[in-house]
């Protein structure tokens, strides 16, 4: 690879720092936001499947000891963004948003015959929701931004069959909760602001055994834990008069240690491919994170002093339920050596997934189906990874809001030759 395309992935992964695909669902404005699950564009065409792939040919940051898998003179770099169209409905409410922006940015290269290497930016949660409401005397409006971003440094070793591998995190953001207050018949405006400013670090370590019985079939086993941990950074509420001239007064401040966590984490997978004149990959997916062992407490506003004790609940605390996902996913080229059609790369997937939300007791689900393909560029290395995906989400045992989404994704997989050095004639 030349400097001047060094330079330029360096540029597109260094402007991906301020940049982050849109969400917009008012089951956002809970917890940490939506929760995302580490996956490329080519694996949200596969249902959102990983843990037990490791072709080499993709980058795969569901499980770090895939990375062992990269060829020895092999750079990749996967760039994905995507665009949203939602419909939710809530009694006989609807609306229509879009969204979308830039998800992930990844690289992987080698560092031996038998070790590998990955970094990137990938989401970990996304908060985005604007809505209102009339209340007795007035009216309340709620706005919410951000999320928790991870940049991550991971390595991965191969034995034989079995790899192992780590991403260690530095996790940053600020989740925003905004509440404006207008009274009736006045223009009187107060702003009530929540802020949970992350700045921490994580890891998530993996492990895959890969079993070959000939040269055309591998079954591969996969396995991800990453443990409960305390977050760290701090949370404050502010409160301004919005037709004054006053500052924001900070009426609520805590720091996150041994307050807020993140909760252990499992991922599971199995795949089979077989690859001869055609290839042919087929996975399944589980995942299981244990949110309700994961602490959310309160802020409260200033100290009592007559009674010793918070005056106010600023943030109240949450609970959480287990968070479990169930995903299957396939990928099938009908001729390696084809013609165009033949080569391209088609994709199907589908989950379902219980989510960590504890809305008043109503738990929130959420299910979905995807397809895509990897278009080959005339080079014939580098792949255009385009898919559409469908799904649906809804609180239970009420309902709710809602929500559809038809969400259209986008992802350049680069494949370079790094080390190769050409024979002088």
């Amino acid at each position: 690879m030349n400097k001047s395309k060094i330079t330029i992935l360096a540029v597109i992964m260094f402007a991906s720092l301020t940049a982050a695909a849109d969400v917009n669902t008012p089951y956002s404005m809970y917890g940490y936001g939506i929760i995302g699950d580490r996956a490329t564009s080519m694996q949200r065409q596969m249902g959102g499947v990983g843990y037990a792939m490791n072709s080499g040919r993709q980058i795969n940051v569901m499980n770090p000891a895939s990375y062992a898998a990269i060829d020895s003179l092999t750079f990749l770099f996967d760039l994905g963004a995507d665009l949203s169209f939602l419909w939710s409905r809530e009694g006989n409410k609807s609306n229509k948003t879009t969204g979308g922006g830039v998800d992930y940015v990844t690289m992987q290269f080698p560092i031996s015959k038998f070790m590998g290497g990955s970094v990137g930016l990938v989401p970990y949660s996304q908060v985005g929701y604007a809505f209102g409401n009339e209340i007795s005397h007035g009216t309340l409006e709620n706005n919410g931004s951000g999320g928790i971003n991870q940049l991550y440094l991971g390595l991965s070793g191969k034995i034989g069959g079995f790899s192992l591998g780590a991403n260690v995190s530095y996790d940053f953001g600020n989740i925003i909760n905004d509440v404006f207050t207008t009274v009736q018949g006045t223009t009187n405006q107060a702003k009530f602001e929540h802020v949970m400013e992350i700045r921490d670090w994580n890891i998530n370590i993996g492990a895959q055994y890969t079993l070959k019985w000939n040269r055309f079939n591998k079954m591969v086993a996969g396995i991800t834990y990453s443990p409960k941990k305390t977050l760290h950074g701090k949370s404050w509420v502010t409160k301004q008069e919005m037709n004054q001239d006053a500052r924001p007064d900070t009426v609520g401040f805590s720091h996150l240690k041994d307050k807020y966590y993140t909760p252990n984490t499992v991922g599971a997978g199995l795949s089979y491919t077989y690859e001869k004149s055609y290839r042919l990959m087929v996975e399944a997916d589980f995942t299981w994170q244990q949110w309700s062992d994961a602490k959310y407490s309160a802020l409260y506003g200033p100290e009592d002093i007559n009674n010793h004790k918070p005056a106010e609940i600023l943030q109240p605390a949450q609970k959480f339920f287990d968070r479990t996902k169930y995903a299957v996913g396939a990928e099938y080229t009908p001729k390696l050596r084809g013609n165009y059609g033949q080569r391209v790369a088609y994709r199907l997937g589908a989950y379902y997934s219980n989510d960590y939300l504890n809305i008043n007791g109503n738990k929130v689900k959420e299910y979905g189906v995807s397809f895509g393909a990897g278009l080959p560029t005339p080079e014939g290395k580098t792949l255009i990874n385009l898919g559409f995906e469908w799904k649906h989400r809804q609180a239970t045992p009420m309902a709710l809001i809602k929500e559809n989404y038809l969400n259209i994704t986008l992802g350049v997989n680069f494949n370079e030759v790094w080390f190769w050095k050409r024979k002088i004639r």
